[in-house]
């Protein structure tokens, strides 16, 4: 009979500890241990289980390794390449993770029917192989190179994966699968961990690509221990509001690209569309002599896209002002309306601002500063912004407009849109002399801004 022992591990940075401790000595966190009972020989079954040996590593020059560029896996899907950067690597680890029901599950099984040539083997913990079917029917896609097991114990699977030999594996989810050699149930600390340890020796050592599906917690971020975002190459986030049609792909970790890269889908019946030109989707087009409304020209990574932004402000019906922002950070509009009171003398203290970004995004760019307190001081104003004109521009708090980055991008996807004119940082276009068919109109302050947009005779 196999020895039982308690064990205490953070689940932040799965340190583990013989005694509960109120602040993690590796993480810093207080209150994250939690305990859970582990098995003193956890090399049960190793043989079985692990059919992969283990392989001796020597000392090399570094000169001597070779960094050639590994062929990446095309996905089919010009969204996810773009956020995986350029496809999927061979022996990589992609974590996927979003709230239940907003879809992963959906973009994972109509990306791997769309890999016909590809032996791939999807492991499902949480549906049955006739749900998976109905919902393949529904996405309307056959693929005779795509194996359904329905299977949460780790032995197993490394069983299946043997026998089968596939060149991609999928498991839905990492939270539902549960080694033998461990004592805990399935998705707890020791679980998550030596599970994800035991799929990335695997896909080191043959070559086979493991993606891997996540729940997240209440607070957004993927449920179990943090050590699981450091092991896998690459974490992905799929997020959006049930509500919406929008579904946004994030790259928060990725070892082979870059992690500002954004990918948006549009969920319909048949499954996810790509949406390849989101700024005619995310503009509604109907906001002409409306206050409260401006339109920025942004950018997410390489892409550039044009966004509505929308803004109220009222007086404080109860005394104390409020301030909500969706889709932005609360802290920088909480700067920007200081910079408007300090520097442009607009009193906005007594008052209630709301800000929402159109079509459930949520926006990172600093390029999105001037649209911001444009479309505050329209309402406050109750003051239109003509509709054919783009806004872009970074906020110091003394009121200066900074120059952004990718203006050029900016500006195009702007004029391809009919917008007639835009207005930019000063000095931003150094060099720039192709020719335009959009008015740039360069400012340099905020005032400068408001003057254009709202001094109307």
């Amino acid at each position: 009979m196999a020895k039982l022992k308690s064990v205490y591990f953070c689940n932040q940075c799965g340190y583990e500890s013989p005694k509960w401790m109120g602040k993690c000595p590796s993480c810093g966190e207080w209150s994250t241990f939690v305990e859970e009972l582990v098995r003193k020989d956890a090399a049960v079954k190793q043989e079985d289980t692990r059919f992969f040996q283990s392989l001796r590593s020597e000392p090399q020059l570094l000169r001597e390794i070779r960094a050639d560029e590994e062929p990446r896996i095309d996905l089919h899907d010009g969204e996810l390449n773009r956020v995986l950067g350029g496809g999927l690597v061979p022996a990589s680890v992609v974590l996927l993770g979003g709230e239940p029901g907003i879809g992963k599950s959906t973009l994972v099984l109509q990306t791997i029917l769309k890999l016909n040539g590809l032996p791939t083997l999807y492991v499902s913990g949480e549906e049955s192989a006739r749900q998976l079917k109905l919902r393949a029917d529904r996405i309307g896609l056959q693929n005779d190179d795509c194996l359904i097991v329905c299977e949460t114990n780790l032995d197993e699977i490394f069983k299946h994966v043997k026998s089968t030999s596939p060149r991609l594996l999928v498991i839905d989810s990492i939270q539902t699968i549960y080694s033998e050699a461990l004592e805990s149930a399935p998705g707890s600390i020791s679980q998550v961990r030596e599970c994800a340890a035991a799929l990335l020796k695997f896909a080191k050592q043959s070559g086979t690509p493991v993606l891997l599906i996540g729940h997240i917690t209440k607070e957004g971020s993927i449920a179990g221990p943090k050590i699981l975002e450091h092991i896998v190459d690459t974490v992905i986030q799929f997020e959006g509001d049930q509500h919406y049609m929008y579904r946004i792909l994030r790259s928060i970790k990725n070892r082979f690209g870059s992690t500002a890269e954004l990918g948006i889908y549009e969920m319909n019946q048949s499954g996810l569309r790509e949406v390849s030109n989101p700024s005619e989707l995310l503009l509604t087009q109907n906001h002409e002599g409306l206050s409260g409304v401006s339109i920025a020209a942004a950018i997410e990574g390489i892409r550039p896209f044009l966004i509505e932004t929308q803004a109220l402000v009222s007086t404080a019906a109860y005394g104390t002002p409020q301030r909500s922002a969706i889709g932005f950070d609360i802290r920088r509009m909480n700067m920007l309306l200081a910079v408007l009171e300090k520097r442009a003398g607009f009193r906005l203290a007594q008052k209630d601002v709301f800000l929402n970004i159109a079509g459930g995004l949520r926006v990172n760019d600093p390029g999105m500063d001037l649209p911001v307190i444009c479309a505050i001081l329209s309402s406050s104003l109750d003051m239109s912004i003509e509709g054919d004109t783009a806004l872009c521009g970074e906020v110091g708090l003394s009121g200066e407009i900074r120059p952004v980055n990718r203006i050029e991008q900016r500006i195009q996807e702007a004029e391809k849109l009919g917008f007639s004119r835009i207005l930019i940082p000063s000095n931003n276009l150094k060099g720039y002399n192709k020719k335009l068919f959009i008015e740039l109109i360069q400012v340099k302050r905020v005032s400068d801004a408001f003057r254009i947009l709202f001094s109307r005779s």
